[in-house]
C-alpha cells in the first residue's frame, strides 16, 4: 500500500490557477503521483479554503469554483471531515509546535488519517510532527 499524503491549501491554489506556472507543474506532478492509488487525502477544511481563495482572489466565478470543488470531491472521495478529535489534536499541535490554529488543523487531519507526508511550502520543510508526519516542500531543490 502506498503511503498517504496530504496537500496544503496553497498548493491546490497553484494547481487550479496555474500561477506561478512552475509551481503549478510541480503540484500537478505530486497529484499525479498519488491520485491513481487513493493515497492523496483532501479534507473539508481544504475544500472550503480553496473555494474561499478562488472566489476572492481570482477571476473565477462562484459557479466555476463550485464545479472545481465538486470535481475534487469526485476525484478524492471520501473527503476527510473535520471532527472534534481533529480539533483537539490541532490544539495539541498548536501548543507543542506553535503552528497557527489553521495550519495545526491541517497537520492534525493528516496525522489522524495516517498520512506520512504533508506537502506545504509554508511550513518547516522536513520537520516531523509526533514522530510520524513529515512536512515536505515540493518546491525545494532537495525535496
Amino acid at each position: 500500500m502506498t503511503a498517504k499524503v496530504f496537500l496544503d491549501t496553497n498548493l491546490w491554489i497553484y494547481f487550479f490557477t496555474k500561477k506561478p506556472y512552475d509551481k503549478a507543474l510541480a503540484v500537478a506532478e505530486v497529484i499525479a503521483n498519488h491520485s491513481d492509488d487513493s493515497s492523496l487525502l483532501v479534507s473539508t477544511q481544504v475544500l472550503g479554503e480553496i473555494y474561499h481563495v478562488l472566489t476572492r482572489k481570482t477571476s473565477y466565478s462562484k459557479q466555476e469554483c463550485q464545479v472545481m470543488i465538486q470535481d475534487l470531491n469526485r476525484a478524492f472521495s471520501p473527503i476527510v471531515p473535520i471532527d472534534t478529535a481533529t480539533v483537539l489534536k490541532a490544539l495539541e499541535i498548536n501548543d507543542r509546535y506553535s503552528f497557527s490554529y489553521w495550519d495545526s488543523l491541517i497537520l492534525a487531519t493528516a496525522l489522524l488519517n495516517d498520512c506520512e507526508t504533508l506537502y506545504s511550502e509554508d511550513m518547516h520543510h522536513k520537520m516531523v510532527i509526533f514522530d510520524h508526519l513529515q512536512i515536505r516542500n515540493p518546491f525545494t531543490v532537495n525535496p
